[in-house]
């Protein structure tokens, strides 16, 4: 269901500090200029449709020779992503298709990697790609003499029976994907192939052409991994009721003189064991990511005898939650040998680390790793390579995600994409504090702390600011301290954030993340109340002014703490999963048995559902709070939240709902945001007694 400080002092047995770097602020104006207004009365030049037109992030990075290519957010044009073109001179990214091509499978409701493309001798490279309006694959020459417009290669979906097709490599006349087809009304009637698909157009009307390269006995499959002599196919598989970071399993499959695929057998991974990535380096050698001892390590595997070295023994993260096909923490280095000029397949580019992961590059023969220099505090897991030269998206806690070269043979890192320069004084933005603090049974809990900021403003020194927690989706996700407007919306107005990584979380080992198992509705709601309080306890927050925030899985942790506790004055819930039984009942195949693993087995379901869901427990909920839902949510449907708004029928809670046509499982369009955005600091103002006038006023029902 689906993101260097130095803290203050904890006080109180909730809590406790975690040094940290210090993100400085521009120089502070003199005090003549500073006016002082009470928190979150303060102005702002950072407003909703600011925050809405920054939203969103570049994906899924590939190299077409030295030419870099990734996909990018239009949140003004409709919430699409286009293909994004960086030459291989070196000059501006451009835009490489324009408006309505939207670039995004809906492979599982989340999507996957949504192209591929390929060099030739003439006419320019050539791409495949998934286009969201349709679900079709698409052919797109974009340097051939007409510019003639993308052809499709898959035939149109039947009337409620969808073909969506993710993760394609191209190997001959073909592009290799993983299938995902419906087979009846239901979302679990589905089944999952390797296909592959004709690159001349002939399936476009005729589904039988597509070959599948695979049985469908596995209920989840990535897409494959060639290997550099064109002779195995490797693939992640896993079924019900695991889910990728439960365990999954490297399958290995030779490609016979026909192009088909014999003898699968599993060469690491397992029920236990959770393999992340599985990718060849180019002299051939098999390179995998896996959790087996704890932690999500690299390593290096015998294809014939399954035997696998631990090439970076580390208590760190080199990957992460497989929520989508394609995603990649590590990727071999074509044009770099080891450093200490062994045959071991070369240098290897990975994401590490504890909560976040930093780009480093490993020598597999040493095991010695240096990480990039540069400001960025967090990588997305999207890596891509051209000889010595590495591309990754990052971000810090100063500038929104980017795409960013490394030179492994020089050590420097350049900003090469998505660069923007700063839409109003970065003075504004908030300063993290990344702190450990301690929960029930002194479990530590990590957290990022957003303190309320304005370079010409400060609040009477009698007075404490209003906090919101954020919870994360997932919950099997993180959320790294980097810069994000929606958050700078509220801090630069005089509103903290703590966005908590409770237990559950990526990014601090399989210990912290099965934290969650079975407690779905205790663990996080715990964990979020802990921080509240502490910063409460220690006087960084105001304890009447508490407010909870969160979507899907987070807006369930939202609302299942409106039910548990009366910490927090309102909450804003966005897209949430709110009844155990229904979500099972209803969601997608991907998570339809992800609440086994979160809450309980299926008999013990209608006893957790009372005991946890917040429809169940809707008679426990006083504070007021704003729901937000799309319409064409396939995770998390409207049914939910109509359910809990039911549940509150004839109670004097007072709430409102709003629901957006056109939206699905997150907000992508510019004036969706606007208005959430706009909402959530309404409901804050009037329940907080904030004057504000600045944006509409949410009208709160009571009936």
């Amino acid at each position: 269901m689906d993101a260097a400080r130095e803290d203050p002092p904890a006080a109180g047995p909730h809590a406790a500090e975690q040094p940290a770097a210090a993100v400085p602020h521009a120089a502070e104006p003199p005090p003549a200029a500073i006016r002082e207004q009470p928190y979150g009365s303060w102005p702002s030049p950072i407003d909703a449709a600011l925050a809405a037109s920054l939203d969103g992030r570049p994906e899924y990075l590939g190299t077409i020779g030295a030419e870099v290519w990734w996909t990018e957010p239009r949140p003004a044009e409709g919430g699409r992503r286009t293909l994004v073109r960086r030459p291989a001179d070196g000059g501006p990214p451009r835009a490489a298709l324009p408006a309505p091509w939207n670039v995004r499978s809906a492979f599982t409701e989340y999507g996957g990697r949504p192209w591929a493309g390929t060099e030739r001798p003439r006419g320019g490279p050539l791409l495949v790609f998934v286009h969201f309006a349709d679900q079709r694959m698409y052919a797109y020459e974009p340097d051939a003499p007409g510019g003639p417009a993308p052809r499709p290669l898959t035939p149109p979906s039947p009337p409620g029976r969808p073909l969506r097709w993710a993760d394609p490599v191209l190997r001959g006349g073909e592009a290799w994907c993983v299938l995902e087809e419906f087979t009846g009304p239901a979302p679990t009637d589905v089944r999952r192939v390797l296909a592959a698909v004709p690159l001349d157009g002939s399936a476009a009307d005729d589904r039988s052409r597509v070959r599948e390269l695979t049985d469908d006995r596995h209920r989840f499959s990535t897409g494959p991994r060639l290997s550099p002599d064109g002779r195995h196919a490797v693939r992640l598989v896993w079924d019900h009721p695991r889910m990728p970071w439960d365990g999954t399993e490297a399958e290995l499959s030779r490609i016979t003189d026909d192009g088909t695929l014999a003898d699968p057998r599993t060469v690491i991974g397992g029920p236990d064991e959770a393999v992340a990535q599985a990718d060849w380096a180019q002299d051939g050698t098999l390179l995998a990511v896996s959790d087996r001892s704890g932690w999500w390590n690299p390593y290096r595997v015998d294809p014939e005898t399954g035997e696998a070295v631990n090439l970076c023994p580390r208590e760190e993260e080199f990957g992460g939650a497989l929520w989508r096909p394609g995603l990649n923490w590590l990727v071999p280095l074509p044009g770099a040998g080891t450093r200490t000029g062994g045959p071991a397949g070369g240098l290897v580019a990975v994401l590490h680390g504890l909560g976040s992961g930093v780009l480093g590059v490993l020598d597999p023969e040493t095991g010695d790793l240096v990480d990039a220099a540069g400001p960025w505090t967090a990588w997305q897991p999207t890596l891509a390579a051209h000889g010595d030269l590495v591309y990754g998206v990052a971000a810090s806690p100063r500038t929104a995600y980017e795409v960013v070269e490394l030179d492994t043979r020089t050590g420097h890192a350049r900003v090469v994409g998505a660069q923007a320069p700063a839409p109003v004084d970065p003075a504004y933005y908030p300063e993290p504090q990344t702190r450990t603090f301690l929960g029930p049974d002194d479990r530590e809990i990590h957290a990022h702390v957003y303190p309320p900021y304005h370079p010409a403003r400060r609040a009477p020194a009698d007075e404490l600011p209003p906090y919101a927690v954020w919870a994360h989706g997932g919950p099997t996700e993180h959320v790294p301290p980097v810069l994000d407007l929606h958050i700078a919306y509220f801090t630069s107005r005089g509103i903290g954030v703590v966005e908590v990584n409770y237990g559950g979380s990526t990014g601090y080992g399989r210990a912290y993340r099965e934290r969650l198992r079975e407690q779905w509705g205790v663990v996080d709601v715990e964990d979020c109340a802990a921080v509240a309080r502490a910063l409460a306890d220690e006087g960084t927050a105001d304890p009447a002014r508490l407010a909870i925030r969160g979507g899907s899985a987070g807006g369930w942790t939202a609302a299942a703490s409106l039910a548990s506790t009366s910490l927090y004055a309102c909450a804003a819930i966005r897209y949430p999963v709110l009844d155990l039984r229904g979500f099972a009942e209803e969601t997608h195949d991907l998570e339809s048995r992800y609440v086994e693993g979160l809450a309980g087995p299926p008999q013990t379901l209608a006893v957790l559902c009372r005991e946890r869901s917040p429809v169940a427990r809707a008679d426990r909920i006083t504070a007021p709070f704003v729901l937000l839902q799309g319409l064409d949510d396939a995770v998390c449907p409207p049914a939910q939240a109509e359910r809990l708004l039911a549940a509150l029928r004839g109670r004097s809670v007072p709430h409102a709902y709003l629901a957006f046509a056109g939206e699905g499982h997150g907000f992508r369009r510019a004036e969706t945001m606007v208005r959430a955005l706009e909402a959530e600091l309404s409901l804050y103002a009037q329940v907080f007694g904030i004057e504000r006038t600045d944006v509409p006023r949410l009208r709160l029902e009571t009936a």
